[in-house]
């Protein structure tokens, strides 16, 4: 309720082809939206619930030995879905969380020097608390590089909290909730999104963004080349979501925020200082000049 820009984004992701780490305070309706999104699309949907005695092999699958054949057997994973949710991600240990590297960024799994495809569509959408320490093993850079945007969902206005009130009175909205688009449908819109033109001043606004950050004072890690690959197709599945074949700086600078964000890594003398990584990107974004290709606005 009252969420539009971050639905947007989740279904702006799903359509590049990305992963998206929902990040907030318990009880905001994470795994509402990460729920929604899944069976809104129909396919197959699973959800792991991230523990600290979670392994590799409860991810992504094990080869079991199959006594009727003397052979060994892969059984698959809950990896193996159009959209996984990865509940509460920080709570396993980093050798668990690294089963999801292959997985998210080749979208396939190789166990025993066999690679196992994945389906298509594949979309991570993890959940994590930002505030509970106790028992969590933070994301490491490697991890939270393969995401393509985080999202913050925050607290409700006080109309839609009400509204949010009156909807759960009976019958909880997620049961009635219908799939409205299946998995042909989303391949299809997906390889849409490769049509979407992107003008050479703003692919160049996207380097000039992203490169800003590497040589920041604050900083010891600014954005990889995978972020500038990222906000390229997350701008070209905004512009497409907003029905032009080309996308606009606008669309750079919306998804700037939410795609580049979880990426930077500060020192520790910033850290001190309460310096945040939304504080410092909205000074980069504001000193980079804009090009002036395609500024239509969203009407």
């Amino acid at each position: 309720m009252g969420k539009y820009d971050q639905v947007e984004l989740a279904v702006v992701c799903l359509l590049a082809r990305g992963h998206a780490l929902i990040e907030d305070v318990p009880g905001v309706g994470k795994t509402t939206l990460a729920k929604a999104v899944a069976t809104s699309i129909g396919g197959r949907f699973e959800r792991i619930q991230f523990t600290p005695d979670l392994l590799p092999s409860d991810v992504v699958g094990i080869n079991m030995y199959d006594p009727d054949s003397r052979s060994f057997k892969f059984r698959p994973g809950p990896v193996f879905a159009n959209v996984l949710l990865a509940d509460e991600i920080n709570r396993a240990t980093p050798k668990t969380q690294s089963a999801l590297l292959e997985s998210m960024e080749e979208q396939q799994v190789t166990l025993d020097g066999v690679t196992h495809p994945l389906p298509a569509p594949f979309m991570v959408l993890a959940t994590q608390n930002p505030v509970e320490f106790a028992g969590t093993f933070p994301l490491p850079e490697a991890q939270l590089d393969r995401f393509s945007l985080r999202i913050s969902l925050g607290y409700l206005s006080a109309a839609a909290e009400v509204e949010m009130l009156d909807r759960f009175e009976g019958v909880n909205p997620l049961d009635n909730l219908n799939e409205v688009a299946g998995e042909d449908e989303i391949r299809e819109a997906q390889d849409a999104i490769a049509g979407v033109h992107v003008a050479a001043d703003v692919k160049q606004y996207i380097v000039r963004l992203v490169g800003s950050s590497r040589d920041h004072p604050d900083l010891n890690l600014g954005a990889s080349p995978r972020a500038s690959i990222a906000l390229l197709r997350l701008s070209q599945a905004r512009a497409a979501i907003d029905g032009r074949d080309y996308a606009t700086p606008d669309d750079v600078k919306f998804l700037a925020l939410p795609a580049l964000a979880h990426r930077l890594v500060f020192k520790p003398s910033a850290e001190m200082r309460g310096a945040g990584p939304e504080n410092l990107l909205l000074k980069l974004i504001d000193a980079e000049p804009v090009p002036q290709t395609g500024r239509a606005t969203r009407g």
